[in-house]
């Protein structure tokens, strides 16, 4: 009996711990002092290191979807159609699950060991002995790091997936250029984009 009472009072510790971090976060968000060099090497180890994966990610995606969607809606006679498909696919759905799993396996695992390291290292507790406020000094940076840029990288991984899908269309499924990009226009709306990066 006494396992499962103390199991949820481990989770309920768990969350409350979280809940206070994030209350910490929030003050130290609009308070001095900040921490601008540690925010732009994160902004560095985010974004432009994980631009490559993403681009790697979103045009493959981007082509494979072209040619399997290409396939299918051959059958129908939609060929021209496939613009549309992947518009909709890569920019409500694939692109913002697609780069947010790339830079929560590259980032996050990194930003996981290393604090974790700097845990058991007791380098947290000199930055505490020293006047420093671990939060504000290590955490700040990579979430405000993590919360701009992935957006940015959502937009790249979008552009480059349609350049992808037209790339196929145009060579192999036999699709001019402008029933492509109109299709993909037509089919999106500026709620989709919204959706999309938020």
């Amino acid at each position: 009996m006494t396992r499962p009472v103390e199991w949820l009072k481990g989770a309920l510790q768990e969350v409350q711990e979280y809940f206070v971090l994030l209350g910490k976060v929030a003050r130290g968000l609009v308070r001095p002092p900040f921490y601008a060099r540690d925010m732009v090497e994160q902004f560095d180890a985010i974004g432009a290191g994980s631009l490559t994966v993403v681009l790697l990610t979103g045009v493959f995606t981007g082509m494979v979807l072209a040619l399997q969607s290409g396939i299918i809606l051959d059958k129908f006679g939609a060929r021209s159609m496939v613009g549309q498909l992947v518009g909709a696919s890569m920019i409500k759905e694939l692109g913002p699950v697609l780069t947010a799993l790339m830079v929560c396996g590259r980032v996050g695992s990194g930003i996981a060991a290393e604090l974790g390291s700097m845990t058991v290292t007791d380098q947290i507790a000199a930055l505490r002995a020293l006047g420093t406020d671990p939060v504000r000094k290590l955490v700040i940076p990579r979430i405000l790091a993590g919360t701009l840029m992935v957006p940015l990288l959502t937009v790249i991984a979008d552009g480059i997936g349609l350049a992808g899908a037209w790339i196929i269309g145009v060579t192999q499924l036999k699709v001019a250029s402008a029933p492509f990009w109109n299709s993909v226009v037509a089919g999106l709306y500026i709620e989709d984009i919204w959706m999309g990066l938020i």
